[in-house]
């Protein structure tokens, strides 16, 4: 895990390079088809990956995305009315029986049907339009990470190419130093804020919180921690009853809208006597972590993600645990 962790700047810089043909024609697609939305397929940390570029799509291009259960074609056996529709599907290895089924299904109504893959020569790929190969390359570790911000990447850039958005491709372009520095983020005083600790909660907002979603899965993953996602603003609502003095809260927020009403929430919360540590130069209570901003806020969530990667990989042996093997899962999991 380790080592594909730091790989992840150079498995971006040269998937940027080899694929700015295939994400322009897709974008070229895409204004061609000219969809009133934009529908997901996808499971685990690539949901979550959909989940990031539902925002993206809805902040860039205005256009309204919906995630698709894949159940309803390959369980149920109901084909959707999605012919005026693009989807996009996510799947590493492209295998997943109800992945490909919902995509057939989607391309059969007469959808435009991308998919994001790092195995080219697989049923998703087949069953797709216009498949885009990560070449993210082989991953040996069960948790997602190198392929997570190789799929994030080639989803934003091809909405950066559908929309036509120049400061957004710019920023893409300039992310491997971006993802570089961020690996070198010292997250290490959370780590020792947890110890001792088994829950915490994870915030976001925006694409932030689809990030925080991804944290909380590999907190699970990687070091048996029960971590739950929540929106900033949802937090509030009823979740914030159980934090208590030293609760651990991690509070992703980026350079973007969302910022301010994030740094509040952190700061309730820690007024609450929360240990809350928070990506941010702007804390009153809660404790600020360092990040790398990078030229777009679209973009900022992904340093995130990668300055996280490099410390749950250390914090997962500092409990004793191996990221690398963790019980019960599979690198490769196929739902009908």
């Amino acid at each position: 895990m380790r080592e594909e962790i730091r790989s992840i700047p150079d498995v971006t810089a040269r998937f940027l390079d080899a694929s700015r043909d295939t994400l322009a024609n897709a974008g070229a697609r895409l204004r061609e088809k000219n969809p009133p939305f934009l529908a997901s397929i996808a499971r685990g940390s690539s949901d979550h990956v959909t989940a990031y570029l539902k925002y993206a799509t809805e902040l860039t291009a205005g256009i309204p995305v919906a995630s698709l259960g894949p159940s309803v074609a390959s369980i149920y056996g109901i084909t959707l009315k999605l012919e005026s529709a693009a989807t996009l599907s996510i799947s590493q290895s492209g295998k997943s029986p109800d992945i490909v089924s919902m995509t057939k299904a989607a391309r059969e109504s007469g959808a435009l049907t991308l998919a994001i893959t790092n195995e080219i020569n697989s049923d998703l790929a087949y069953a797709s339009d216009l498949a885009i190969d990560i070449l993210a390359g082989q991953e040996r570790s069960v948790a997602a990470t190198k392929t997570f911000v190789s799929s994030a990447v080639a989803g934003l850039a091809m909405i950066g190419h559908w929309t036509q958005n120049k400061e957004l491709l710019a920023a893409i372009d300039e992310l491997p130093k971006a993802l570089a520095a961020a690996i070198r983020c010292d997250w290490s005083p959370f780590g020792a804020a947890m110890k001792g600790e088994n829950s915490l909660f994870v915030l976001g907002r925006g694409p932030s919180l689809a990030i925080a979603n991804e944290v909380a899965l590999k907190f699970k993953e990687t070091s048996a921690m029960h971590a739950e996602s929540y929106s900033a603003a949802e937090v509030m609502h009823g979740p914030k009853a159980i934090v208590g003095k030293d609760f651990p809260v991690l509070v992703l927020a980026a350079r973007d809208a969302a910022e301010e009403s994030i740094v509040q929430a952190a700061d309730r919360l820690a007024e609450q006597e929360a240990a809350v540590f928070l990506t941010s130069a702007k804390p009153s209570k809660a404790t600020a972590l360092p990040f790398i901003a990078t030229s777009h806020p679209l973009t900022d969530p992904l340093t995130l993600l990668v300055s996280f990667y490099a410390f749950v990989e250390d914090f997962a042996r500092s409990r004793g645990l191996n990221p690398d093997e963790p019980p019960h899962l599979r690198k490769v999991t196929e739902t009908i």
